[in-house]
């Protein structure tokens, strides 16, 4: 058994900004959804792996769907690898460089890990729609 994808939700409309965070910050590629799904709107990323600061171990899949009403989760998130700790430093600025809210307060809490969340910046009811809201949480963790 293994995970084919993990999905995460928006608001009508937070595609773009998902495209901002899955593809510009974390360097996934959106993938076509198949015909039947898209006019539910969302969209689907997928990575390539590779050791350039982007989500490493090629295969993960994440699929953004809109939900309405839409609330972040709070505590459930995906956590991905991203190799090494020049790697994870590099999706932490680049995060940061867009405008995502990262937190690195618990670096060092998950032995034989260094990590740090980060936030998707969809709304999360704080009535903020842009970069600064928290939104869904993800971690990004290295080896």
């Amino acid at each position: 058994m293994r995970i084919h994808h993990v999905q995460v939700c928006c608001p009508p409309g937070g595609e773009d900004l998902a495209r901002r965070f899955w593809s510009d910050g974390l360097g996934l590629t959106e993938v076509e959804k198949p015909e039947p799904l898209r006019a539910r709107g969302g969209c689907w990323f997928r990575s390539g792996g590779g050791g350039d600061g982007r989500v490493d171990g090629g295969g993960v899949e994440v699929h953004v769907g809109v939900e309405d009403p839409f609330r972040a989760a709070g505590k459930a998130h995906p956590a991905l690898v991203v190799g090494d700790v020049a790697a994870l430093e590099r999706v932490a600025a680049r995060l940061e460089e867009l405008g995502f809210t990262v937190d690195r307060s618990e670096r060092a809490t998950f032995p034989g890990h260094e990590r740090f969340h980060c936030f998707d910046g969809q709304p999360d009811g704080t009535g903020d729609t842009g970069t600064g809201g928290r939104g869904n949480r993800v971690e990004l963790l290295a080896d």
